[in-house]
C-alpha cells in the first residue's frame, strides 16, 4: 500500500459521520482534502481539526443536487489544484416517515435526488479529467441495505443505495480502460447522527456495539492507497453484532 502524499480528495457529506472519518485518514496519509457538504460550519470544523493536526484541508460548500454547482466546484480545483484523483460522494439522507404506507411523493424524490443523482453530479463532475490523466479513484457511498432491502431503512433509501451500487459497477464497465476504479462502499448501522432520524433510534448501548465512523474511514484509506490496478468494486462491512442477524432492527416500536 503507498500513501497519498500529493493526491487530492474531494469529500462530500464531510461535515460528519462517515465523510469526516474518511476526509481525516485521507488527510492522515498526506492528501489534500477538500470538504463540501451543505453545513458550512461543520465542514469548516472539520477542515480546522484535519489542518490543527498538520493536515491539508479547504472547504467548498455544496448541495449536491445541484449540478451546476458541482461542476463548478470540480472545475475550480482541477484549474487551482492540477487534478482530482480520489472522489468520494458522501452525502447522504434517510427521512422519519420511510415505510411505503408513510413515505410521501415529495420525501421519496427528495431521497433519490440526494442519494442517487447527488452521487452521479459529482461523478460526471470528475470523469473527464481522470479520463484525460488516465486515472483516478471514485469511492460511492452505498449501504448494506443496497445489498440487503429492510423495513427499516424504507422503499427511497433501500432503492437509490441499490441504485448507487449499480451505478459503481457500471462506472468500472465503462471507464476501468480509462484507469479508472470505483468502489461502492456498503456499510451496515454506523453510529452517526443519521441514526437520530429513524422512527425509534438505537439506544446507546446499541450503538456502541455498531461500526464506528472511524471504522470506515479506515477502510476509504485502505480503497484509496490501494496500487492503481487493483479496484476494490465493493466493499460489504457490517458489525459483528448485527442487529439484522440477531432480530433486534426496531422500526416503529417493535421488533422484526
Amino acid at each position: 500500500m503507498g500513501t497519498l502524499q500529493g493526491k487530492i480528495a474531494w469529500v462530500t457529506g464531510a461535515g460528519g459521520g462517515i465523510g469526516e472519518a474518511s476526509a481525516k485518514a485521507l488527510a492522515a496519509s498526506g492528501a489534500h482534502v477538500v470538504l463540501s457538504g451543505r453545513r458550512e460550519a461543520e465542514i469548516s470544523r472539520v477542515a480546522s481539526d484535519i489542518t490543527a493536526d498538520g493536515g491539508k484541508a479547504e472547504t467548498a460548500p455544496l448541495d449536491v443536487v445541484d449540478a451546476e454547482a458541482t461542476q463548478a466546484i470540480a472545475d475550480d480545483l482541477i484549474a487551482r489544484l492540477g487534478a482530482i484523483d480520489i472522489f468520494m460522494a458522501n452525502a447522504g439522507i434517510n427521512i422519519p416517515n420511510r415505510s411505503t404506507a408513510a413515505v410521501t411523493p415529495a420525501d421519496f424524490t427528495k431521497v433519490v435526488d440526494i442519494n442517487l443523482n447527488g452521487v452521479m453530479n459529482g461523478v460526471l463532475a470528475v470523469l473527464p479529467q481522470m479520463r484525460k490523466a488516465g486515472g483516478g479513484t471514485l469511492i460511492l457511498t452505498s449501504s448494506w441495505a443496497g445489498r440487503h432491502p429492510s423495513r427499516l431503512t424504507g422503499p427511497a433509501y433501500s432503492a437509490s443505495k441499490h441504485a448507487v451500487v449499480a451505478l459503481s459497477h457500471s462506472i468500472n464497465q465503462d471507464e476501468g480502460v480509462n484507469g479508472i476504479r470505483c468502489t461502492a462502499l456498503m456499510p451496515g448501522e454506523v453510529a452517526t447522527p443519521i441514526m437520530q432520524s429513524r422512527p425509534k433510534p438505537p439506544s446507546a448501548e446499541d450503538q456502541a456495539r455498531m461500526l464506528q465512523s472511524d471504522d470506515l474511514g479506515s477502510m476509504v484509506r485502505y480503497i484509496a492507497e490501494a496500487p492503481p490496478h487493483v479496484c476494490i468494486n465493493e466493499v460489504l462491512i457490517s458489525p459483528t453484532w448485527n442487529r439484522s442477524f440477531v432480530g433486534v432492527a426496531e422500526m416503529g416500536g417493535m421488533k422484526l
